[in-house]
């Protein structure tokens, strides 16, 4: 029997982001992804009853976005319960309204970082741990450097943020990062597809539980700066981010297909 030949690279799979040949197929892709998302954070239990919320800029309109709906579950989320809202904080397609909170903080991030195509924000257990605590996280993980000098904190809390300024202040604190940590209350994260600020997400609030575990046993050893920084450039880009978010996605499509219904 002759050696096994390798395979070419180029012949063998490996997923990127899509192109699109149109503004309609790219709409709906970014809400498909967005649905996906919004049913992955039930599962990972980030659903809070009315509190969280992922909106993605369309691609027509790109000082609209699309969000989910209040009061209808992240678990139960489909394609055509997704709502598009104006700058103004308008229903302009859909049959719901739209969760104030999520308009007063997404539109001002969104306005003040035209990069940004998706935001994510949810009250989960971990995020709001850290919060509470009002502390940044450190880098005493591979994954953790990945928001290494990368994100903020907010060290305010005013409550519910209803006020435009408030939204405003949020997004002068984020500033260029990926991500920021809001005291006393969660998580946001940014990032050019939803998949990637989900993966953002998703990723924070491990590293969020790591170092609230890591500080509960004991004094952990931080990775040092130039270490910090070299795994940053390595793991800490957007593409790296979607990639990362591939096989959730595959799970949660094939598991429950009739959200794109």
């Amino acid at each position: 029997m002759p050696e096994p030949t390798p395979i070419p690279t180029e012949q063998l799979q490996f997923a990127m982001p899509p192109r699109h040949t149109g503004v309609e197929e790219e709409r709906r892709h970014r809400k498909e992804r967005l649905t996906a998302a919004l049913r992955l954070f039930a599962r990972y239990g980030f659903e809070e009853g009315v509190s969280g919320h992922i909106t993605v800029r369309d691609p027509e309109f790109t000082d609209c976005f699309w969000v989910n709906p209040f009061g209808v579950s992240f678990a139960l989320m489909t394609v055509g319960d997704l709502i598009l809202v104006n700058g103004e904080g308008k229903v302009v397609e859909g049959r719901h309204h739209v969760n104030q909170a999520a308009f007063t903080i997404h539109a001002q991030v969104h306005r003040a970082r035209p990069d940004v195509v998706a935001v994510a924000h949810s009250h989960s257990t971990y995020g709001r741990a850290l919060a509470a605590l009002g502390e940044p996280l450190d880098p005493i993980t591979q994954d953790v450097c990945a928001f290494y000098e990368d994100h903020a904190l907010y060290d305010a809390y005013t409550g519910v943020v209803v006020d435009e300024e408030e939204g405003r202040r949020i997004a002068a604190v984020l500033g260029p990062h990926k991500a920021v940590i809001l005291r006393n209350h969660g998580l946001l994260t940014v990032a050019d597809s939803v998949d990637a600020a989900a993966w953002w997400f998703l990723a924070m609030e491990r590293c969020c539980q790591v170092q609230l575990a890591a500080k509960a046993a004991g004094k952990p050893v931080l990775i040092s700066h130039q270490d910090a920084v070299r795994t940053r450039e390595q793991l800490g880009n957007d593409l790296v981010a979607w990639i990362n978010y591939q096989p959730l996605y595959q799970q949660i499509a094939r598991s429950e297909p009739e959200m794109f219904g």
